[in-house]
């Protein structure tokens, strides 16, 4: 058997073994006979663009890019890693590495960033929500799974790394060059502006959050705050158990959350009245960078009619994942399990929508293809309560007139 053809099949054989995963995982299909009849149709396809297409494609990468396609349409976070790429997924997996500060999702095929972590590298050369990473070190990013993208990135301190970056409302790629760090999350700030309002910055969920967020509570109270704004803007790392215990901090009753999957058991986690730490008026800062547990934060407040929201629609990813190995030596790794707001809505399909919408502004991107990126670039500032438009609807929906 020729060997081309004996790749046809092994790459196709995959590829029907993982579409059967993800649609028994994801609950897409309504009996196994629907699997089937639909990937039939896919080999016939195969079959035709192997047969007819105007020039003999190259085969493996026609199959990979329908199996990246397919996933990225139930998961944007789903990956799926040949046997090479997952060996190296999990060596790197429990180590911690140097990378440039980035929070990645998948968007039109390619690699997009969902945030940049404060002071890191790709912060402070500006990269930010809806940027598309084209290529990693000089390799394209389409249907790149999204895993092997976070391994490219990564790498010893102090090394570094060439990305071409499509900028939003810049047609032309950019090309930077970006040492790598030690990225440290922000810890949370807090302070109290005008008229008694207390503002909580919380830029990610990691362990151990909740319990900085509730001696914020404690410190802005003991400052005199009676209302808060809890500014959940561009909060996208961490966990989502982290979420569930801060959302808990506002309330003392009600659902904060299901989690719920085809083969996961569902849970349902309720706000415990002992560990509700503020009882005053909230209102909840979002905008397209927040994400994970800042959604289930925000979603339960809103739904339990605890807080309004400020801002822009959230991002849309609430889920846990796991690795699914393949005979091959390759794995897929999708969403087994979704998180549901309040109101019974998956969050990753139906991202938090706020009560006030108000859309952030954003630097002008300066359009010079030949200006190089910064030698010593500088983060950048944080916008005075005045300047800060979607601080100032938030202190207003309080019912504080005068601004923060």
């Amino acid at each position: 058997m020729p060997s081309r053809v004996k790749l046809l099949i092994v790459t196709l054989t995959v590829l029907l073994v993982a579409a059967l995963l993800v649609a028994q995982v994801a609950g897409r299909a309504s009996n196994p006979e629907d699997t089937y009849r639909h990937l039939a149709i896919f080999v016939e396809v195969m079959s035709r663009i192997k047969g007819e297409y105007v020039e003999e494609p190259d085969m493996k990468n026609v199959t990979l890019g329908a199996l990246n396609g397919l996933l990225e349409s139930i998961d944007p976070y789903a990956s799926y890693l040949n046997a090479d790429q997952y060996k190296q997924y999990l060596k790197n997996k429990d180590q911690k590495r140097a990378d440039i500060g980035l929070v990645l999702s998948r968007r039109f095929g390619y690699i997009s960033i969902v945030d940049a972590i404060p002071g890191s590298p790709a912060d402070k050369v500006g990269l930010g929500t809806g940027d598309i990473l084209e290529t990693i070190g000089g390799i394209g990013t389409k249907d790149m799974p999204l895993a092997y993208a976070e391994i490219l990135l990564q790498g010893d301190a102090g090394s570094e790394v060439e990305v071409s970056v499509l900028r939003v409302r810049k047609p032309e790629p950019q090309k930077l060059t970006l040492a790598r760090a030690m990225v440290k999350y922000p810890a949370v700030t807090a302070k109290v502006l005008a008229d008694g309002v207390g503002h909580i910055r919380i830029r990610s969920f990691e362990p151990g959050k909740a319990k900085e967020i509730a001696a914020a509570i404690k410190d802005l109270e003991k400052q005199g705050a009676k209302r808060l704004v809890l500014d959940l803007r561009n909060s996208a790392a961490g966990a989502t158990e982290e979420g569930i215990a801060a959302a808990n901090l506002f309330l003392d009753k009600g659902v904060i959350t299901t989690r719920k999957g085809q083969r996961v058991r569902t849970d349902v986690f309720n706000a415990e009245p002992e560990k509700a730490v503020w009882k005053g008026p909230v209102v909840v800062i979002t905008n397209r960078g927040t994400a994970a547990g800042a959604e289930l934060v925000a979603a339960a407040l809103l739904d339990n009619k605890r807080a309004e929201v400020v801002g822009e629609r959230t991002y849309g990813d609430a889920a846990q994942r796991k690795a699914i190995t393949m005979e091959d030596g390759s794995a897929v790794i999708l969403a087994i399990a979704k998180y549901y707001s309040p109101k019974d809505k998956a969050i990753q399909d139906h991202p938090v929508a706020p009560t006030h919408a108000v859309a952030e502004q954003e630097a002008p991107v300066v359009d010079d293809d030949d200006a190089p990126a910064p030698a010593q670039p500088q983060p950048q500032a944080e916008k005075k309560p005045e300047a800060d438009v979607l601080l100032k609807k938030a202190v207003e929906v309080l019912g504080v007139k005068s601004g923060a």
